[in-house]
């Protein structure tokens, strides 16, 4: 854990550079609009330990997986989101020396990312070698006004000399993947041209066809005076740039604007993208930076204005929670269906940048809940449009009858994950699809989703639940043999509880599904019917048996769930009383020695009982609570925010509490060790859900939105606002009590702790505890 992050309600500051911390600070202060992102790679050379990382959504490649040993089965490549080129760069030299913060002496540095305006800011001082010294100041950010495009205003004061200045702003194409597997390039050169003020270089991905412009604009404003530039242009391939020189006198200011465009062939047609991104060009230069600063402000406020929470009186919690709904709000914003969301999202290319079941259960409550359904919605069809494609996935493993396996990891619908582990066995991932279909409806309402996508994905996923048990003729009911669960320090293991009960759920909430669109939409069941190919009496009968036979593992000493068959097996030793250079075990621990420990990565029976708590007893949660979190290492970022809710709902304040702080601040302290290859996006969503399903206590049941809120006795009050069924509350918790205040002109009738109560449009409800 570090703690070197400035506590702010509103800002993530960082005072004073340490270059064995700034990839994590590469990390931490990253930018995003949904259609583009950065790491925050300094603008000027850095010849220090750095991970570059620029983003244009949509653009992948499939790297040829790395493997040893080759199995049939195997996805043929890993896809990776690509590191495209690097369009903030601007070299500088003074008399002849190139500014360079891992050869400087550096004083005053400070990095701010403003998350209530939207962007980032860097100051500091360097003195060069030769002894000048300048003074810098750098604002930037991806404007989410015009989405394809990125500003930056870099001003550099000369401190104490006077002398010549070299400035090259430049697009560099010329880039690689840290994690590509056998050190290849993925970007063919197509074309690259410079221009006085501007330039661009057009690349294309190899294999996948992506092209993607690259182009930038600039200005050069000398003591408030705009320079005639008269630059030296360079073009190489994969390369342009301006190079201007001029002479800077002691005290004096140079700064330097530059504007910045990438368009995507995903958007655009290929002829068509030096001239978009020319026309781009040409509409944010005229308005500025500082009128698109201000719009960038604008466009943020009304961002805050649905998703804010606020937290009085603890302004760590405030100000992680903060960062967790920033960084989501920037990489997702639902607009494209054709998008999803990244692990990391913008802020590294771990894990590929591909699409996880982390969207299905943990990122869609989030945006349900602060954005219009239609948000939530691209997120289900973004699956339903892939159906085909989890269909051959699992054909390639054998399944048949239409039998979808949909992938653990994927761009475009195929599976890529090469672990063999992960991606023959996880296999859970297709319970929390279906989960998600179950959760969005109930939501929001909107259950004319089943009749048109939801019940053939439901089919599909039952299909290989119905293929994947096999009948135990010793145990006298269905078992599901050598799966991972969520749990991933377990493989190849025998009957995984959360496995076992999600298949089992999801054949019964496919069922209640069908009979849903008979009685409502006759149609669509004909229509899906006759599509799939469906055996109702065949078909529907074999899955009963299944739901009403399945097998799960339990302890009748302990009674509780047990992970899977033989967990009881192992050496049952808690967390606390591992030695303190153990931690964390995943990377001081071999994987034989992870495997046969008790150590527990994430939840796993308690992912179960948080998705289903209405099917077990309070008493069933907390035996199995208090048996598993002991054992938890929550190594897995999608961890802590789980255990939060479900101390929550017990009233296990202290621990609610350890595990909120936990997740919110999961990348700014750095809990794991492993922010340097980004932040953990999708689980930001958890820090969210810890608050309004956690100390919220907000719920569906019955058809009604239920609140049971309570104050940790760290915080003065907290509030947060959901959008239930297009009705706006906001919930403002206080020691005094709760304010539900309706904000949309519509009345609601919600469960508050236990009662009935109607909050009427455009109006408040005070509620004692």
């Amino acid at each position: 854990m570090k703690d070197y992050i400035i506590h702010d309600e509103w800002n993530i500051i960082e005072e004073g550079f340490d270059p064995e911390l700034n990839r994590v600070s590469e990390s931490i202060f990253s930018l995003g609009n949904g259609r583009m992102g950065q790491r925050a790679n300094f603008e000027e050379q850095y010849s220090g330990d750095s991970l570059q990382g620029n983003y244009v959504a949509g653009v992948y490649y499939p790297d040829k997986t790395r493997v040893g040993w080759w199995k049939n089965g195997y996805p043929d490549y890993f896809a990776k989101v690509l590191n495209a080129a690097n369009w903030v760069g601007i070299n500088i030299w003074i008399d002849g020396e190139a500014l360079d913060l891992a050869k400087a002496k550096v004083s005053d540095f400070r990095r701010v990312l403003n998350m209530k305006e939207g962007y980032l800011e860097r100051s500091f001082v360097a003195t060069l070698q030769n002894g000048n010294q300048v003074e810098v100041k750098a604002t930037r950010f991806c404007s989410i006004v015009d989405d394809e495009t990125g500003a930056i205003e870099y001003k550099i004061t000369a401190k104490n000399f006077s002398a010549p200045i070299k400035i090259e702003p430049y697009i560099d194409f010329d880039v690689v993947n840290e994690d590509s597997n056998y050190d290849e390039k993925f970007w063919n050169s197509v074309d690259q041209s410079a221009f006085d003020g501007s330039a661009w270089v057009t690349a294309s991905t190899k294999k996948t066809n992506f092209y993607v412009c690259s182009a930038m604009k600039f200005a050069v404003v000398h003591n408030g005076s705009e320079l005639t530039l008269n630059p030296e242009l360079v073009e190489k391939e994969k390369y342009a740039s301006n190079i201007i020189e001029s002479v800077i006198n002691s005290g004096e200011t140079v700064t330097i604007y530059k504007y910045a465009a990438n368009i995507s062939s995903e958007n655009h047609k290929i002829d068509d993208l030096s001239s978009v991104a020319n026309e781009q060009l040409a509409k944010v230069s005229s308005k500025g930076f500082d009128q698109m600063k201000k719009e960038q402000a604008d466009a943020w406020a009304n961002k805050w204005v649905e998703s804010d929470v606020v937290i009085k009186g603890d302004v760590a919690a405030q100000q992680g929670i903060r960062f967790n709904i920033f960084q989501l709000n920037q990489t997702y914003t639902g607009e494209d269906p054709r998008l999803n969301i990244g692990p990391k999202g913008f802020t590294g290319e771990k894990y590929g940048g591909s699409t996880y079941w982390d969207t299905e259960a943990y990122c869609l409550p989030f945006y349900m809940s602060t954005s219009n359904s239609h948000v939530a919605r691209n997120l289900l069809v973004y699956r339903y449009k892939h159906l085909q494609k989890a269909i051959e996935n699992a054909e390639k493993l054998g399944f048949k009858n239409g039998a979808a396996l949909y992938p653990m990891v994927t761009m475009n619908g195929e599976e890529c994950h090469n672990e063999w582990e992960i991606t023959f066995e996880e296999i859970h991932r297709n319970g929390a699809i279906a989960y998600a279909i179950y959760d969005y409806t109930r939501y929001t309402g909107d259950k004319s989703y089943l009749g048109e996508y939801g019940l053939e994905v439901l089919i599909g996923i039952s299909r290989f639940w119905a293929q994947r048990v096999n009948w135990s003729e010793a145990k006298q009911k269905y078992v599901m043999l050598g799966v991972t669960g969520p749990n991933e320090y377990e493989n190849n293991v025998n009957n995984n509880w959360y496995t076992n009960y999600i298949a089992a759920w999801t054949l019964r909430y496919t069922l209640e599904s069908m009979d849903y669109v008979k009685e409502n939409n006759p149609e669509d069941l004909k229509r899906i019917s006759g599509a799939v190919n469906f055996d109702f009496d065949k078909e529907t009968q074999n899955w009963k048996k299944i739901i009403d036979n399945m097998y799960y593992p339990y302890d009748e000493e302990r009674k509780v769930y047990l992970q899977q068959d033989g967990f009881l097996d192992k050496e049952l030793i808690q967390v606390k009383d591992l030695a303190k250079e153990d931690r964390p075990i995943n990377q001081n621990w071999s994987w034989d020695r992870i495997l046969r420990s008790c150590f527990i990565k994430q939840a796993d029976v308690l992912q179960g009982l948080y998705f289903f708590e209405d099917e077990f007893t309070e008493d069933e949660i907390r035996r199995n609570f208090e048996f598993y979190e002991p054992m938890t290492v929550h190594e897995s970022s999608l961890s802590p925010c789980v255990h939060s809710i479900l101390a929550s709902k017990l009233g296990m304040e202290d621990k609610a509490y350890e595990m909120y702080l936990r997740t919110a601040r999961l990348d700014l302290d750095d809990y794991n060790n492993d922010t340097e290859d980004g932040c953990h996006t999708t689980s930001m969503a958890g820090t969210w859900m810890a608050v309004v399903k956690g100390f919220g206590g907000m719920d569906i049941k019955d058809e009604k939105l239920h609140l049971n809120p309570f104050l940790p006795s760290k915080w003065q009050g907290y509030s947060f606002k959901i959008n239930y069924r297009d009705v706006v509350l906001k919930v403002d918790v206080s020691k005094h009590g709760v304010e539900v205040t309706n904000e949309s002109g519509e009345d609601l009738d919600i469960i508050f702790k236990g009662s009935p109560i109607t909050v009427e449009g455009k109006a408040k409800k005070e509620m004692a505890f």
